[in-house]
This record gives C-alpha cells, sequence and structure tokens, in this order.
C-alpha cells in the first residue's frame, strides 16, 4: 500500500510595487476555507495545508491550486505572496503579530525572536500510523534531512543584507529553544516525557511549540519533517516531499531488518550537518552522512537518491524525483537563483523573481518603476 502524504507551506505577503512585509493576512485569506488556508505568528504571513495524497502528481496539482487561490487572494490587493524562506526587504516594524491570546504569550515570552519571526518553511507529513515506530524512524531519517535543507535552501538575503547562507532561515530559526535536530529515544513513551518535560519547565507553552527538524505529529499519525525553507518552485516542493517519503519507507524496511542504525543519536554532527548546508546550499559542500566528512552537494544528493532508490521505485516515484533532483542540481538552489539576481540587478528584482516562481512563472511580471534597493554586506548599512 502506498504511504500518504501531505504538505503545509508557509508564505510571505509582500507589496508588489515596493517589495516590502504587508501585515494583511486576514485581507488576502477571507472567502478561502479555514481547513486549508491560516494564519501564522506574524499577520505578514500565512499558511496551506494540502489534502492528503498517495501520488506526486495529486500532491503538485493540490500545491499549485492552492498557491493560484492565495494569489488571487493577495493580486486583488496589490499583494503578493513569496514561498521563501525569507524575502530580502523585509523589516520587524512592517509587520505586527496575529491576534489571540497564544501568539500574544509567544510575543511577550520570546520578545526579539518572536518579532523577528520573518521566516517561511516547507514541512512535509507522511503516514506512520504506529508512533513508537514514528519516533523510531525519526532518529533513521535523521542523518539525510540536511541534503533535504540543501534542496530547499531559498534565503540568502535578511534585512536588505548578504548573508553569505544559502538559508538565513535556519539560523533565525534556530534561537527558538528546541529548534534544531531531535535526540534518538526508545519510543514514543519516552519521546513524550521528555516533550512534557520542557513544557512543564514554562520554556515553551505547549506540545506545539516543539521545534525540532522532525517530529512525530501530536494531532496526526504521521511523521513531519520540518527542516526546509518554503520553497519558490512548486516542483522542489514535490521533489522534498518524495525524497522524505522515501526516506521514512526506506527507514522502516532498515528496521525491519534489525540493520545497525544510521544515526548514533548524536547532536553535535547532525546540528554541523545543517549548518553546512544552510552555509552552503547545492553550490558548496554538505556532509556525508557515511564519511561525516565534506563532499560535493551534488554527490550527497546523489548518494541520498541511490539510498532510497528501492523505496522510490516501488512507490512509483522514481523517475519523477530522480528528473526533478537532477534539474535542482542543474539549476542551482533558489538561494543562488535569488543571489544573481541581486548581482545583476537589485533587492526588489529578487522578491519579484521569488513572487514569479511561486506563481509558476518564467519570469517577473513588468512593474512600475521603483526605488532601487542595493544589496549590502554584513556590517554596512543599505539603501
Amino acid at each position: 500500500m502506498t504511504v500518504r502524504i501531505g504538505v503545509e507551506e508557509e508564505f510571505h505577503i509582500v507589496e508588489v510595487e515596493t517589495g516590502r512585509l504587508a501585515p494583511r493576512a486576514d485581507a488576502v485569506l477571507k472567502g478561502l476555507p479555514e481547513h486549508t488556508f491560516t494564519t501564522e505568528l506574524q499577520q505578514a504571513a500565512v499558511e496551506t495545508n494540502s489534502g492528503v495524497h498517495e501520488t506526486l502528481a495529486d500532491l503538485y496539482d493540490d500545491v499549485t491550486g492552492a498557491r493560484r487561490r492565495l494569489d488571487a487572494g493577495a493580486t486583488a490587493h496589490g499583494l503578493a505572496v513569496v514561498a521563501a524562506g525569507t524575502v530580502p526587504l523585509a523589516r520587524a516594524e512592517d509587520t505586527r503579530p496575529t491576534p489571540g491570546r497564544r501568539y500574544r504569550r509567544m510575543v511577550d515570552d520570546y520578545r526579539l525572536v518572536a518579532d523577528e519571526q520573518l521566516i517561511c518553511g516547507t514541512h512535509v507529513h507522511v503516514d506512520v500510523p504506529d508512533r513508537d515506530l514514528a519516533v523510531r524512524v525519526m532518529c533513521e531519517v535523521s542523518p539525510w534531512l540536511h541534503a533535504l535543507l540543501a534542496l530547499s535552501a531559498s534565503s540568502p538575503f535578511w534585512a536588505n543584507t548578504d548573508t553569505g547562507y544559502a538559508s538565513w532561515r535556519t539560523m533565525v530559526w534556530q534561537r527558538w529553544p528546541t529548534a534544531g535536530p531531535p535526540g534518538c529515544f526508545a519510543d514514543a513513551a519516552e519521546y513524550d516525557a521528555v516533550v512534557q518535560g520542557l513544557v512543564r519547565s514554562g520554556v515553551i507553552s505547549d506540545v506545539g511549540m516543539i521545534y525540532y527538524d522532525i517530529r512525530p505529529s501530536a494531532h496526526q499519525q504521521t511523521l513531519e519533517l520540518r527542516i526546509c525553507d518554503a520553497c519558490p518552485r512548486a516542483e522542489t516542493v514535490v521533489l522534498i516531499a518524495g525524497l522524505f517519503r522515501a526516506l521514512v519507507t526506506d527507514a522502516r524496511a532498515r528496521l525491519a531488518a534489525a540493520e545497525p542504525p544510521a544515526c548514533p543519536g548524536r547532536h553535535e554532527w547532525l546540528r554541523a550537518a545543517a549548518w553546512r548546508a544552510a552555509r552552503s546550499g547545492l553550490e558548496g559542500a554538505l556532509i556525508d552522512p557515511g564519511t561525516r566528512r565534506e563532499a560535493p552537494a551534488a554527490e550527497v544528493v546523489r548518494g541520498l537518491l541511490g539510498r532510497v532508490r528501492p523505496a522510490l521505485e516501488a512507490a512509483g516515484d522514481w523517475p519523477t524525483v530522480r528528473d526533478l533532483a537532477e534539474r535542482a542540481l542543474a539549476d542551482g538552489s533558489a538561494a543562488h537563483r535569488i543571489r544573481r539576481t541581486a548581482h545583476h540587478d537589485d533587492l526588489l528584482a529578487c522578491t519579484d523573481l521569488a513572487i514569479a516562481e511561486t506563481r509558476g512563472e518564467e519570469r517577473p511580471r513588468p512593474r512600475r518603476t521603483a526605488p532601487a534597493h542595493r544589496v549590502a554586506s554584513p556590517g554596512q548599512a543599505a539603501a
């Protein structure tokens, strides 16, 4: 039986003419079904929730359909939505928190961390009905998650500045107290005891604030991938979903065969691998999970493809995922495309590119004349 998958995507809301964040979630979401389109901590972001699917083709149709509906809601107000880890011209003063008791508490407790939650991610859910098994699979797949982060990397700019990273979202996200790689646990009881201990400590207010790179869902019988940036191209979302499902299927088979665990349960090298992926994306080296040494990103991604090929073939996904992966390696990460645009044009053009890719368009739409925003290096002021 094919394992089902679903996706949650987060989007920035921006003013088309300026590229600035716009706290207009209520206007964009008006008339859209609440079970599919929801708010986020900041009013300049929204989230879509796909249905549950067995095929990547159906998932793609769902994701692109939701993007079209969201774009229509934004366009009616002179706005656009952007699926990217960050948008170049984002500033905390351009948005405000979404009303609600939970969000108010988060703002009060975490202050600047919450104020600067100007980032968006892609989350993938894969069915794992047995919660004990989900916890064990979580550990087994962790060594490969940084490769999925590299494929998604789309956030080179922060507050008008070239950060030098492919995924600056990762660096911002890791300021939350529970962000990063999870530990390895024997079963769900051990995992849940740790989570409840964190809630009792007062460091987090509820289980929804477990922000591990991967986690068993508290409300569904799924394992949830959380490490990835939001992806401008819907095809990248499908690629990551297909690879994650294959990783889960592969891990279940290896556990059933009592193979030695792939992950020793140590945080330090998993965190280091994620940092390397955030820094380099697909344009530099990644950490090879087998050797724990640097290797070209293409080599690591193709190594992942080889590892999960049997699972991809069993699901009928091999041709699609192989072709999407090779296209991603040929085109480079979204971070690379966005940074290249900045070098030839300016930061507003970068936003235009991300808007176009979110819409599934090849080129940005023409705009009226707008002020140019040059790129600043860290430590420099930007226009």
